[in-house]
């Protein structure tokens, strides 16, 4: 069975930092790739960052370059979003999700989510 279950989500001031993490089970990084996305209310989900399971190659959306960064540890099952220089902006819903091989722009092909972690970044 496939879960994919979100953590590390919080209230953080402008500037500040979190790391959230995603302990995945029932699949191999080998043949998915796994991303983190994000959504606010009444707006699209979009996509912040992927992993490739062919060649590991890391993606960023232009607006978390510089900032965001994505990190696996093997042994725990494990994926983190290492967010910096937060900004209100951030203020979303994220998940992580898993889609075969590589990363899609298309959220109908991706095929497991989990239930998202809150990120509020506020004064």
């Amino acid at each position: 069975q496939v879960q994919l279950v979100e953590s590390g989500g919080g209230l953080v001031q402008p500037g500040g930092s979190l790391r959230l993490s995603c302990v995945f089970s029932g699949f191999t990084l080998d043949y998915y790739a796994i991303g983190w996305f994000r959504q606010a209310p009444g707006k699209e989900r979009e996509g912040v960052s992927c992993m490739s399971s062919l060649d590991g190659t890391i993606y960023y959306a232009d607006s978390v370059k510089g900032r965001f960064t994505f990190s696996r540890d093997n042994a725990k099952n494990t994926v983190n979003l290492h967010m910096n220089s937060l900004k209100p902006e951030d203020t979303d819903v994220y998940y992580c999700a898993a889609v075969a091989y590589l990363c899609s722009d298309d959220l109908k092909e991706w095929d497991y989510w989990g239930q998202g972690t809150q990120v509020t970044v506020s004064s």
